[in-house]
């Protein structure tokens, strides 16, 4: 058996990070839930949910750690291109559940799924209680891109994108660095290392590192900064 806590039902306490394991890296605990208040007190320790169907819950914090600095963001000469040339409409909070599918439904289609059904369902409640938002992509009425995570105080704590259409993902990211950075956001927690991200800006840092920016910039949800309300029929904007 691995040496990993087993979480109680009833416990929302984790143990510290500095407990995670070196291989598999960084797996902190098992079991537990995923009703709001623990997915809440996980994520103010830099702690998250990776799992697959027929697993127990399975809770991380790797190191290093694969973060994005919002004023670093990199946006390549075919990138400035394609947003030039977009014609996507670009909208937040308006159709998040259909997000996490398509995220769900794209990672299925290659090499599985972390976002099971019982995922799928709690991040659809933290997005009720106004804790988890998404940003879409639309070419005409039609989703082909997108992103969801969760933003509490001046973090955002990406979780997965998908696109169906060229550049549509990294467009939406774009937009949703600029929108955070415009916003006095501070951090991007990207969890682990991704080439895709790490093209967009994103780069490793020492999980302690991580856990000291973390409390500067995270705070409990009743003094979040407010998130803006949904953004619909725009066209998307280029100097924000």
């Amino acid at each position: 058996m691995l040496p990993v806590k087993w979480l109680d039902q009833n416990d929302n306490g984790f143990p510290d990070i500095s407990q995670a394991l070196t291989e598999p890296n960084g797996l902190l605990a098992l079991g537990g839930d995923l009703k709001p208040e623990r997915l809440l007190a996980a994520y103010a320790r830099g702690i998250f949910p990776w799992y697959e169907e027929g697993q127990p819950i399975l809770w991380w914090s790797p190191d290093p750690r694969m973060v994005l600095f919002p004023a670093e963001l990199h946006i390549s000469r075919s990138l400035r291109r394609a947003r030039r040339k977009s014609t996507l409409r670009l909208s937040i909070d308006e159709a998040f559940p259909a997000v996490i599918r398509a995220c769900a439904q794209t990672r299925r289609d290659t090499t599985g799924t972390w976002i099971t059904g019982a995922m799928q369902e709690a991040y659809c409640q933290l997005h009720r209680l106004g804790h988890a938002h998404s940003v879409e992509a639309w070419q005409d009425d039609r989703l082909v891109g997108g992103l969801y995570g969760l933003a509490q105080g001046r973090v955002f704590f990406g979780e997965s994108m998908f696109s169906l259409q060229d550049d549509a993902s990294k467009i939406a990211f774009v937009h949703l660095v600029k929108l955070l950075e415009s916003r006095g956001y501070e951090l991007i927690d990207c969890q682990v290392s991704n080439q895709h991200l790490a093209s967009l800006g994103a780069r490793q840092i020492p999980r302690v590192r991580f856990q000291t920016l973390l409390p500067r910039h995270w705070q409990p949800p009743e003094t979040t900064i407010p998130w803006p309300g949904p953004v619909k029929n725009r066209r998307i904007i280029r100097d924000i």
